[in-house]
């Protein structure tokens, strides 16, 4: 399948389906069998942090997430999450995780017009920094994939979503609440094709005990 460009796509699928999976193919960490082609780069969270980095201040390391980030933009990023850019200053593992990850949603952010690989951003967030990350994906730049289990994050933030369902992928071209209602009218549409062919059956094998009769 193809995404378009400034698609703000919810990946869904019950756990151990491959939707982290499918992400780290698009990031190129393991062998697969196809093509995978992008003309833009990507970036995922949450970061892998070093046990040697959860010893460090997050600025000491921040450039090992991300290179190229600008200290100025995480701080920026900060602010919009309603938190104190002192948290950059401390070491990693003294952090709640709210503030990692804020701390690591700033880093994100700091760069745009990039390809986002989100999977589960709301965990440890409360409902400000939830809120705030719900308008900025909305008004977001560019393409996100989000993996979450918070029905209503992605309401608020898919415009289309994609369905694991046994090994394949289901394109629906709506918000969380569209996938919901069209999904129910798929199912409806295949239980009654599924009811008129049973239909068929047995009036097919009603006819064919009748000729049986008739042979007689």
């Amino acid at each position: 399948f193809s995404i378009d460009t400034n698609w703000k796509l919810g990946f869904i699928g019950r756990n151990g389906k491959g939707k982290t999976t499918f992400l780290n193919l698009l990031l190129g960490k393991y062998s697969f069998v196809g093509s995978i082609s992008a003309s833009t780069k990507f970036d995922y969270f949450p970061y892998e942090i070093a046990d040697h980095q959860k010893e460090m201040p997050v600025v000491d390391f921040m450039e090992d997430l991300k290179p190229g980030c600008e200290m100025w933009r995480v701080v920026c990023e900060l602010e919009e999450l309603s938190e104190n850019a002192e948290i950059l200053y401390r070491p990693f593992n003294t952090l709640s995780p709210g503030e990692r990850t804020k701390a690591l949603l700033a880093i994100l952010f700091s760069e745009e017009n990039e390809f986002l690989l989100i999977d589960e951003p709301t965990n440890h967030l409360d409902i400000a920094g939830t809120e705030w990350l719900e308008e900025f994906l909305s008004s977001f730049k560019g393409t996100v994939i989000v993996i979450s289990h918070d029905r209503y994050f992605l309401d608020q933030v898919a415009d289309r979503v994609i369905e694991i369902v046994d090994g394949h992928g289901e394109f629906y071209s709506g918000n969380y609440s569209f996938y919901i209602e069209e999904k129910q009218a798929r199912f409806n549409l295949q239980l009654k094709q599924y009811e008129q062919e049973q239909a068929k059956l047995k009036q097919l094998g009603y006819t064919v005990e009748r000729m049986k009769g008739w042979g007689i």
